[in-house]
């Protein structure tokens, strides 16, 4: 059986809805219907996530088979979900399958589509995600944003409660930065896996997949953590026998410049002090997990 990666996403994820959504809030349901519908011949723009999604859906045409699928998982009504269709059909995304919930959380029909990947705007389906053994995240929505326009898929994420557990941000969070790094230099154990190793491995049998010289996608591990505590994620990625392509161990300071500078289309951290100091400029996604987010 050949391998698919399966992402689902939002629509307000995917698409620009913060106008909808503000007549959503101010108006009710029937204005939002009603505006939906008077511009569903009207093309959404981009969201947070739609480049990302459309580099992802780009890798296809190095197969001769559909060997990611994004499905669209969306509160929206079939009768107001007609214009995400109609802006999907307009920007050329290949997105055929759809779930339209009037309301409802889109989130049970995460498991029966194989979803590897889970990306909401809404905080409560994200967490039912998560806690399901889905990674997933809250995209954050910056509508002034210029979407990049290159061919690499660029994805970085934090280590503690991204790619590993939380165990060591828990003694961190207790104890502080002094109990923090002796229990990282007296623990010879690797960490315990968080929500999003399931994903970096999607990512790396990709990667193994195509030309290495010519590789559309690139990862990175950008992290606090800094020497000594560096050797727990190094032998741990090691025993995982997985691949990240950048490793910045940044010793607690701020990770835009730096996300910047890697070229992020997307960064995944669980801090919502980090998510909002990046989304300035990167889009976001806030992994709902860990004592950070209790």
């Amino acid at each position: 059986m050949q391998s698919k990666l399966v992402i689902g996403i939002s629509s307000r994820a995917l698409f620009n809805l913060n106008e909808s959504h503000k007549i959503f809030e101010a108006k009710g349901v029937e204005a939002y219907r009603n505006h939906q519908i008077e511009n569903e011949n009207v093309a959404l723009e981009p969201g947070e996530a739609f480049n990302l999604v459309r580099k992802i859906l780009r890798i296809n045409e190095l197969y001769d088979y559909q060997r990611i699928e994004v499905v669209l998982l969306s509160r929206n009504t079939a009768d107001t979900g007609l214009r995400i269709f109609n802006s999907i059909e307009d920007h050329k995304l290949n997105i055929t399958r759809a779930v339209f919930c009037g309301g409802q959380s889109p989130y049970r029909y995460v498991k029966s589509f194989g979803v590897g990947l889970f990306l909401s705007s809404d905080s409560s389906d994200v967490e039912l995600a998560i806690k399901n053994r889905v990674p997933a995240a809250r995209i954050v929505t910056n509508k002034t944003r210029q979407i990049a326009d290159d061919n690499i898929l660029k994805i970085a994420f934090d280590g503690d409660s991204v790619i590993f557990s939380d165990e060591a941000e828990k003694i961190f969070h207790e104890k502080g930065l002094h109990a923090f790094l002796e229990s990282e230099k007296n623990n010879t154990n690797i960490l315990s896996e968080g929500p999003f190793k399931s994903f970096l491995i999607e990512l790396n049998k990709l990667q193994a997949e195509l030309d290495e010289e010519d590789c559309p996608i690139r990862t990175a591990l950008v992290t606090a953590r800094s020497a000594p505590s560096h050797t727990r994620v190094i032998k741990t990625l090691r025993k995982w026998n997985v691949r990240v392509d950048e490793s910045l161990f940044l010793g607690g300071m701020n990770k835009t410049d730096f996300l910047k500078s890697f070229g992020a289309d997307i960064f995944f951290d669980d801090q919502i002090l980090n998510i909002d100091e990046a989304q300035k400029d990167i889009s976001s996604g806030h992994v709902i997990y860990g004592v950070k987010n209790q």
